[in-house]
């Protein structure tokens, strides 16, 4: 399984910004795909997860970002986005998609098998 994501870049505070993150290879149609991110000399903190079956789709988000930022798929394209709005300056980071080819959420970094390479957010107040 390969991931890439895309979709960082320089943003003002307050403004809104949508991640991509696309999966390729043997995905199957269950799996979850979850970001994470990680800012300058701090570790990686669990942004939000989506797992995904033939017939749901269930969701979990980080404290820090509930109700600012939304997580949803398409399933056709085999793409999982990130929309994130009213953005922050402590929201600048590396953001890095990683799944797990079982729709079964989890907030923990090491439960996951597959990472893509990170895509830079920064936020300036």
């Amino acid at each position: 399984v390969q991931l890439q994501a895309s979709g960082g870049g320089l943003v003002q505070a307050g403004d809104s910004l949508r991640l991509s993150c696309v999966a390729s290879g043997r995905t199957g149609s269950t799996y979850t795909i979850t970001w994470f991110r990680q800012a300058p000399g701090k570790g990686r903190e669990f942004v939000a997860a989506v797992s995904v079956s033939r017939i749901s789709a269930n969701t979990r988000y980080g404290d820090s970002v509930k109700g600012r930022f939304t997580i949803s798929r398409d399933n056709a394209r085999n793409t999982v986005f990130l929309q994130m709005n009213s953005l922050k300056p402590e929201d600048t980071a590396v953001y890095y998609c990683a799944a797990r080819l079982v729709n079964l959420l989890s907030s923990r970094d090491q439960d996951y098998r597959y990472w893509g390479k990170g895509t830079l957010v920064t936020v300036s107040s």
